[in-house]
């Protein structure tokens, strides 16, 4: 990998090291991918949805769905505690 020298602004400088640290990632990291996504000629929506990808990780797809019939009968007996949990959940909204 090749590195980069350029010089830039003290104030441009601390904008890039605070939307850096907000995303959680190094002012280098930050640099290359607005650079690349200006190259590509990504919108700012598409380079969001581009990063926001690597990052979600999808749950696995359930082998079988169960009935509702069946569903019924696996969860006989949690009514109360379910029922209470949603209860306390909805008053603290």
């Amino acid at each position: 990998m090749r590195q980069l020298i350029t010089r830039i602004d003290e104030e441009l400088l601390a904008k890039l090291k605070e939307r850096a640290a907000v995303e959680g990632r190094s002012v280098n990291a930050l640099v290359k991918d607005i650079l690349a996504a200006e190259v590509a000629n990504r919108s700012p929506k598409a380079e969001l949805r581009l990063r926001a990808g690597e990052r979600i990780v999808r749950p696995p797809r359930p082998t079988r769905i169960l009935s509702h019939d069946r569903l019924q009968r696996a969860s006989r007996g949690w009514g109360t505690a379910v029922s209470e949990a949603l209860i306390q959940e909805r008053a603290a909204r």
